[in-house]
């Protein structure tokens, strides 16, 4: 399997994950050769612990918003492995993006990642899948911001809205070739994509006061989530979104009726 934006956060949580289940997983990474490698090795201290022999992780330089880049990564993989079973598009990154004041380099960069990066990975996945014979699995991380408003950052927001088409329509179009296509939409999760609050105790307090369960979540929490969707356990699940956020979906606020 392919993990894109495996280096750190919710990708290195996910590839430990998988690792611990069985999986042999490469480790995608646009420009961070020194996590990844440090990725590489947590992987096979896991398969030693687990009493495996050494297996061929792979570690696979490539920005997922470049087709030739993403047609030399599953070509490397492939490779090495001659199969590929599960890709799991997690590359994704946020900036500012103002409404009224965006840089326009900056909002397409994002939407470069976030939504086509995971449409070529998809793409080049499902190609795979069909001429090999027999079933895959695609899964994309998106966020709560699917379905959330998030205010000064209309491209993160806008490419995690268009993540939902895209999984629900891959879904319908390769369905009866058993292909599963699904996302995983986490809420606030303490990784380095939300580094301006983690560490501020208040800023901290702010966030979490908006969950219903009260926390923000480990990455290592999220994982799980991921296998199962992966697994022979979610064979029957298709073109869904998992929403594990710890009830942000379900709008905190309202607990008090304060509408009615």
């Amino acid at each position: 399997m392919i993990i894109t934006g495996a280096s750190r956060g919710i990708g290195r949580a996910v590839a430990e994950q998988f690792v611990r289940e069985g999986a042999v997983v490469g480790i995608n990474h646009a420009d961070d050769h020194e996590a990844a490698v440090a990725t590489h090795a947590a992987l096979r201290a896991i398969d030693q612990q687990e009493g495996r022999p050494v297996r061929p992780h792979l570690i696979l330089k490539a920005d997922v918003s470049s087709e030739a880049d993403v047609v030399s990564m599953l070509d490397d993989a492939l490779a090495q492995w001659g199969r590929l079973d599960v890709m799991v598009c997690n590359a994704g990154i946020q900036a500012v993006t103002d409404g009224h004041n965006f840089d326009l380099q900056t909002f397409e960069r994002i939407m470069a990642v976030n939504l086509t990066g995971v449409a070529l990975c998809a793409r080049s996945a499902i190609a795979h899948f069909l001429a090999r014979k027999g079933a895959g699995s695609v899964i994309v991380t998106s966020s709560v911001h699917q379905i959330i408003p998030k205010p000064a950052y209309i491209a993160y927001a806008a490419s995690k809205g268009a993540l939902s088409q895209l999984v629900r329509t891959l879904a319908l179009e390769y369905a009866e070739q058993g292909i599963r296509v699904n996302a995983v939409a986490p809420g606030a999760v303490t990784t380095d994509l939300n580094a301006a609050w983690i560490d501020d105790p208040h800023a901290r307090s702010q966030v979490e006061r908006h969950i219903p369960m009260g926390f923000a979540a480990d990455a290592s929490q999220i994982a799980p989530v991921y296998a199962f969707l992966a697994s022979d356990d979610a064979l029957y699940i298709t073109g869904q979104t998992l929403y594990a956020c710890g009830g942000l979906t379900l709008y905190g606020d309202f607990k008090q009726n304060w509408a009615s």
